[in-house]
């Protein structure tokens, strides 16, 4: 753990330009630039507030802002897993001339999807303006609940990234178990509230078993319900998330060395 306390330290710098780097390099060329950030998760939002509001008849409250809060998440950990799988083979040409510890490849796009989710986030405290959300001291849940998410991604990220190495079609079965997990997760509908009055036990299951579902549906309770999330659930997935990290860590250092030979 010092191994990799000392190789945070020394390469952060790197993960923090070259996420900067990339977020310039995606505006670069477009007439909207930085607005896409903004424009494309509010565009998604109104669409599936129409489909699941409209046509579905949804009416969880302030159900704008509970969608938006869902899919900002969800962005974040979908995005960041689904690269982790192949990013060794897209930066062959970097890994292979220099050292540099292949979890900041990972720390670097976390910071990329990062910062979008903050972007994100930020249009959620306009909607709670919006339709008047009272704050509690609820709200300060968010911060544990963000570390809880980052933990379990950057633990996930690293396993996926040391098998994407060795099997060549993780990122299509990445791919299809997230669209599973996505429907899995609440992130149109409360869990709780369509799942829990018919199936309680499948509600309990789903809801604190699946961690994103957890972190989602808490993020709304603390945000914009000013509800208190289950602590104990959360310190349980934050002690979870640890563990994914250190396995991750671990398999990566042990293999590394090996990834430039395979990929």
């Amino acid at each position: 753990m010092n191994h990799f306390i000392d190789d945070m330290k020394k390469y952060y710098s790197y993960a923090k330009y070259s996420a900067k780097a990339e977020l310039k390099a995606e505006v670069a060329g477009s007439y909207l630039n930085w607005v896409w950030w903004i424009l494309e998760p509010v565009c998604l939002m109104f669409i599936y507030a129409f489909i699941f509001g409209f046509i579905f008849s949804a009416r969880e409250k302030y159900f704008t802002a509970f969608i938006y809060i869902g899919l900002a998440i969800w962005t974040f950990f979908n995005q960041n897993l689904k690269n982790s799988v192949t990013i060794i083979k897209k930066n062959k040409g970097l890994v292979s001339k220099v050292y540099l510890p292949k979890f900041i490849l990972l720390e670097s796009k976390m910071f990329v999807n990062g910062f979008k989710m903050l972007v994100s986030f930020a249009i959620v405290v306009v909607l709670m303006v919006y339709y008047h959300v009272h704050l509690t001291w609820n709200i300060i849940f968010i911060i544990p609940l963000m570390v809880c998410l980052w933990l379990v991604t950057f633990g996930l990220m690293c396993i996926l990234c040391h098998y994407g190495v060795y099997v060549q079609d993780l990122s299509n079965v990445v791919s299809i178990v997230l669209k599973l997990i996505f429907y899995m997760t609440g992130i149109m509908f409360s869990i709780s509230h369509r799942i829990g009055k018919d199936h309680p036990e499948l509600a309990t299951v789903l809801g604190k078993f699946n961690p994103m579902a957890f972190v989602i549906e808490s993020s709304r309770k603390c945000l914009i319900y000013g509800e208190t999330p289950e602590l104990n659930v959360l310190l349980i997935w934050i002690v979870i998330g640890v563990g994914l990290s250190w396995i991750g860590i671990c398999l990566i250092y042990k293999n590394e060395n090996s990834y430039v030979k395979v990929s």
